[in-house]
């Protein structure tokens, strides 16, 4: 007989630093943010402690009474790990380690432990596999304790330093044989996308937990992994969809977040292929998140690096069944009306007024709305098409409702 297992969650705590670039509702939003993320990577946030710091202390990040207030809690709590959402530099992580006595984890690393619990394929395990290395790489004298011999002195010289040399080099021999492979898988999949003819291709691109991979699923009939999680998706999944007589192909791409680590950018550049060599990009948007507009500026910061910021897109806001917006009374003279207290009505007359008929209201787990999405989709799709295929125009009305 099985026995009926209970998942336990770790106790994890956060600490955040509000300074000159971060106030604090920018440092609430961002622990938030990682929160979720903790929570997508089995943990469970106790508490969190934030500090007020122009400068922060080379050291040990925060100061002296803060560390102490968090080294109580861990102590009482049993805390599993204590979790920052600033990088934290190799000597940094050191130090709170020998203070705190328990797990020091940063937003990077955290990133990194939830691409490696997603990874399936061969592909996503090689490059988070990279991206770990290449993070571990600096960090590697403060994990081998058993290297005493480093302080040097009387009696302390020999093989140390010979060792921890060795670890390096074999991590950066790791770092090269994984890089190389990584190239030959390349060539594999750029193979396969040449095989794929002059059919056009279309990129579902967005903030992670914006519901691309539901969107994917209504409109390619298919069965992609989609979860309430952040990056549930991290392999490139390519469908063929055909609106109305008209076939295209459509790819579902792994999610971006604000803070992405350089190492993942750089690992997942050649994931990020898809996107490069799409004609047509799906900028899928949460709108009934708070911060759906710095979202939308983190992923066109990450576009603009893999050059592709200049391609033809449609803006897909989604999730419109969830949004909700704050009211104000009518007698009300003293609260500032924001963005927050903004019908989608209100938020149309917006910016998003520039973006005109590229801008779509839809609702993916409702399928709302999707008939104007299909539609405008087919149009785009349509006039990329027959750029390539003059010769099959009257194959392809103007008028979708005909099929």
């Amino acid at each position: 007989m099985l026995e009926k297992k209970t998942i336990e969650h770790e106790k994890a705590v956060l600490i955040g630093i509000i300074n000159r670039e971060q106030n604090e509702n920018k440092v609430t939003e961002y622990l938030d943010e990682l929160e979720f993320l903790t929570f997508t990577a089995g943990g469970e946030v106790l508490k969190r402690f934030v500090q007020r710091m122009d400068v922060t202390n080379p050291k040990t990040l925060i100061g002296s009474g803060k560390m102490e207030e968090v080294e109580a809690f861990v102590r009482d709590n049993d805390i599993g790990s204590v979790i920052f959402d600033d990088e934290l530099t190799p000597a940094q992580q050191r130090n709170i380690e020998k203070i705190l006595r328990c797990k020091i984890v940063d937003r990077t690393s955290l990133i990194l432990d939830i691409f490696a619990q997603r990874a399936q394929t061969s592909y996503a395990r090689t490059q988070v596999e990279l991206a770990q290395y290449e993070y571990l790489l600096p960090r590697l004298t403060g994990l081998w304790t058993h290297l005493e011999r480093q302080r040097g002195g009387i009696g302390m010289r020999g093989p140390g330093e010979t060792e921890i040399e060795t670890d390096r080099r074999i991590v950066r021999d790791r770092i090269s044989l994984l890089k190389k492979k990584l190239l030959k898988i390349d060539r594999q999949m750029e193979t396969q996308r040449g095989n794929r003819g002059a059919l056009v291709r279309v990129a579902l691109v967005g903030y992670t937990n914006v519901g691309k991979s539901t969107l994917m699923n209504v409109i390619s009939k298919s069965e992609v992994f989609a979860e309430n999680k952040l990056f549930a998706t991290l392999d490139t999944t390519v469908r063929k969809v055909v609106i109305g007589n008209l076939p295209f192909l459509l790819s579902d791409t792994v999610g971006f977040i604000r803070k992405l680590p350089t190492q993942l950018v750089e690992s997942f550049k050649s994931t990020l292929d898809e996107v490069r060599e799409a004609d047509l990009l799906l900028h899928v948007v949460d709108i009934s998140h708070p911060q759906f507009e710095e979202h939308i500026e983190s992923v066109n910061k990450i576009l603009g690096e893999i050059g592709s910021a200049d391609k033809n897109t449609i803006m897909v806001f989604n999730k419109i069944d969830k949004y909700e917006h704050a009211e104000i009374d009518d007698d009300d003279l003293t609260t500032e009306r924001t963005g927050r207290h903004f019908t989608i009505a209100d938020w149309k007359q917006t910016w998003m007024q520039r973006v005109g008929d590229k801008a779509l209201f839809i609702s993916a787990l409702n399928k709302e709305n999707l008939d104007e999405f299909r539609k405008r989709v087919y149009d785009e799709v349509r006039d990329i098409h027959v750029t390539r295929f003059p010769y099959n125009n009257f194959l392809y009305p103007e008028n979708l409702d005909e099929y």
